[in-house]
C-alpha cells in the first residue's frame, strides 16, 4: 500500500523487478531523503492503481505529477525538476533541439530494451513456478 499522498507530491510508477530500474529509482528515493523532495514511489503490483496493467506499467516509467499522468522522457523530467541537484539536467533534456533526440532515444532504445530483459526474468520466474 502506498502512503498518503500530499498535493504536491510526485508519484513515481516504476518496475522494481528490474535491477536497473531499481537502482535508479533507489538513487532518487535517496536524494528525496536527503532534500525532503516531495517523491513517493509505486512498484509494478501497483499498477491497476493507476488505472494501467502490469504489462503496460513495465513497458516505460509513469510519474503522476499534479493530477497527470507522465511516461517516458516527461516523467523523468518530472522527476528531475523535483530534485534540487538535478534539476539542470530536466531545463537542458527540455531544450528544443536535444528533448527530441533524447525522447528517441529512450523512446525507441532504452525503454524496448529494458522492457525485453523484463518479459525474460518473468518468464525465468514462471518457469521456476
Amino acid at each position: 500500500m502506498t502512503a498518503p499522498m500530499n498535493n504536491d507530491d510526485t508519484r513515481i510508477l516504476y518496475n522494481d523487478t528490474c535491477p536497473l530500474c531499481r537502482f535508479e529509482v533507489d538513487h532518487y528515493r535517496a536524494a528525496a531523503t536527503r532534500t525532503g523532495a516531495p517523491l513517493r514511489f509505486d512498484r509494478l503490483e501497483d499498477a491497476a492503481d493507476w488505472g494501467l496493467t502490469e504489462d503496460q506499467a513495465a513497458r516505460r516509467l509513469h510519474v503522476l505529477r499534479d493530477g497527470e499522468l507522465l511516461s517516458g522522457l516527461a516523467a523523468f523530467r518530472a522527476i528531475w525538476a523535483t530534485l534540487p541537484r538535478w534539476r539542470w539536467l530536466a531545463r537542458i533534456t527540455g531544450w528544443p533541439v536535444i528533448r527530441p533526440a533524447v525522447t528517441v532515444l529512450y523512446d525507441r532504445i532504452a525503454a524496448p530494451l529494458l522492457y525485453r530483459a523484463h518479459l525474460r526474468r518473468s518468464a525465468k520466474r514462471a518457469g521456476r513456478q
